[in-house]
């Protein structure tokens, strides 16, 4: 079933009808009523752990291997290939861990000013600790990645190139194929965190040849959890962190550590479920059109910080005022009803680059946002000046 309007879209969103106009999905969405009520019904009806010979039990194995068999799909990966945890970022320090057991002291790491930080800082961690080196790839005027200055600070010892699939901060959308393949040139992994992507877009991690890709279900209209694929090659070699009774296979069961959040799980499912019946055609469409409407109509008055275009950008726009605090600015558009994000939101190194050490405003808009709710906010950011 595919979606052919927002407004029926909306309906399926109990959290939408209130006052309040959503420009914060870039730090998570609201989710559909489908999602509650599978968490629900998981706990009214399936509450148990794993492994047990009772129907409880048995009915949360079946929930764990279905979510398993939908992050697969949502992912174009096996259902070997993914693994679940608290959220990406706890992910990621445990992957990068885990992959640096047998690195040695001088081996590098290429990162992204791009990055939300959370694939930044694990490995300025693990250079701490294992005297690695953590190289920086620059940036451009409109932030898009400088790829010749990205091949340049590639070399035989690079272990990882760790890049995003689209910026949290400015929405720029990588050449995730293209940087993939630059790192697979030099013998290292392609890294991608697609957090912010992941609302977007379908991913195909065999498409891209992607070696790692983490993402966050609950940007997507689903719970609290951080999802990963990692290629069954790897996942089978490397050793993980966990306790010796902890199952040794599928490949990505094995990374995990302790019980899953079994209700999530049950949240998740319904969340890929739902996206499947809106339709990727649906949310790409509306969200360019409601895109290049905010673009035409920002005020003179506000400064865009990223791509002017929505030919290589998600809809998710930095921006600053020369009278407003990017802190004030949103706590007034919020008296209004409006519900933006300030501050780096944890892309450090982009609002470095930028020279906003206040961060911006970030407006983020999704599918479930309307035209109406994109002109009321216009107004509100030229009432503000």
């Amino acid at each position: 079933m595919a979606a052919t309007s927002v407004d029926a879209v909306r309906e399926r969103f109990s959290a939408l009808r209130a006052p309040l106009a959503f420009f914060d999905g870039p730090g998570g969405t609201q989710v559909p009523d489908s999602v509650i009520e599978a968490i629900a019904t998981y706990l009214r009806s399936s509450n148990a752990n794993l492994g047990g010979a009772f129907a409880t039990s048995r009915a949360s194995d079946a929930v764990a291997v279905e979510a398993r068999d939908a992050a697969a799909a949502f992912l174009g990966a096996s259902s070997e290939e993914v693994l679940f945890g608290a959220n990406m970022t706890s992910l990621n320090f445990s992957l990068s861990h885990t992959v640096a057991r047998g690195w040695r002291a001088g081996d590098e790491v290429v990162v992204t000013k791009l990055d939300h930080d959370g694939n930044i800082s694990p490995w300025l961690e693990l250079a701490h600790d294992l005297d690695l080196s953590v190289r920086f790839c620059e940036l451009d005027r409109e932030c898009r990645l400088d790829l010749e200055q990205l091949r340049s600070l590639l070399s035989e010892r690079t272990r990882v190139v760790a890049f995003p699939w689209a910026s949290n901060g400015v929405g720029v959308v990588t050449p995730v194929a293209e940087v993939c393949a630059l790192a697979h040139d030099a013998g290292a992994l392609a890294w991608v965190d697609a957090v912010h992507y992941a609302p977007h877009g379908p991913i195909d991690v065999a498409d891209v040849d992607a070696d790692v890709l983490l993402c966050s279900p609950y940007k997507f209209y689903g719970p609290h959890l951080g999802l990963a694929f990692a290629r069954r090659e790897l996942l089978a070699g490397w050793r993980p962190y966990k306790v010796r009774p902890a199952p040794e296979v599928p490949a990505g069961r094995r990374h995990e550590t302790g019980t899953p959040q079994l209700e999530l799980l049950a949240g998740f499912i319904a969340a890929v479920r739902y996206l499947d019946e809106v339709g990727w055609d649906f949310v790409r469409a509306h969200e360019h059109v409601l895109g290049c409407r905010f673009l035409a109509g920002l005020p003179e008055s506000w400064t865009l910080h990223g791509p002017h275009d929505m030919e290589s950008r998600v809809p998710t726009f930095a921006l600053t005022s020369a009278t407003l605090a990017p802190a004030e600015a949103a706590e007034r558009l919020g008296e209004r009803g409006f519900a933006v994000w300030h501050g780096d939101y944890y892309a450090v190194e982009v609002m470095r680059h930028l020279g906003l050490p206040e961060g911006a405003v970030r407006v983020g808009i999704v599918h479930t946002n309307t035209s109406d709710e994109v002109d009321r906010l216009l107004a509100a950011l030229a009432e503000l000046g």
